[in-house]
């Protein structure tokens, strides 16, 4: 039997994410805010994953997709495309700040009790390598740093799955009551 590399078990666990999510009806559009303010931060995350709530419309627009989420951790995958290039033929940074956000950013949310919200108040984003269009699939990880009552940082990286770096991130994320 022949091993899989690392690129394609990637593939295969964003295919079966996406049809879990299409299988349950999930699609996209936004979290609803009844429901939500009920739950954790990494129990909305997980419904997300279970499709048992919609993803983020940003999502189909740029080609990326929620993979996993823990308890300060949640691992977006992509792969550019065309429709994201730049004038110049390269692939525009403001995909990777967006992957890097998303996951920083959905890091901060699974660390929420319920009742709990947040925004990006800073990022700040690194590129250090060119990604390709006839590339892998690469994944932005982002790590909660510290989580407080009204603050809270974030890291993160996205990587190849030789584990090169592509770009990565920092965050300052504030956090408040949901209304």
């Amino acid at each position: 039997m022949e091993m899989q590399s690392i690129s394609e078990q990637w593939e295969v666990q964003m295919h079966e994410v996406r049809a879990r999510a299409r299988e349950a009806g999930g699609g996209p559009g936004v979290v609803p805010a009844r429901e939500a303010l009920a739950m954790s931060g990494l129990e909305v995350m997980q419904a997300m994953l279970a499709g048992r709530f919609p993803y983020p419309p940003i999502a189909e627009t740029l080609d990326f997709f929620l993979i996993e989420a823990g308890k300060g951790e949640a691992v977006f995958q992509g792969r550019p495309q065309v429709k994201h290039l730049n004038p110049m033929g390269t692939v525009h940074g403001g995909w990777y700040a967006t992957l890097l956000d998303s996951a920083v950013g959905c890091a901060v949310h699974t660390m929420l009790e319920a009742g709990q919200a947040y925004t990006t108040a800073e990022l700040s984003v690194k590129l250090v390598r060119g990604a390709r269009l006839d590339g892998g699939p690469l994944r932005a990880i982002g790590k909660v740093l510290h989580c407080g009552r009204q603050l809270a940082t974030a890291e993160g990286r996205i990587v190849d799955a030789d584990g090169r770096l592509y770009a990565h991130a920092t965050t300052t994320c504030l956090v408040f009551a949901a209304r």
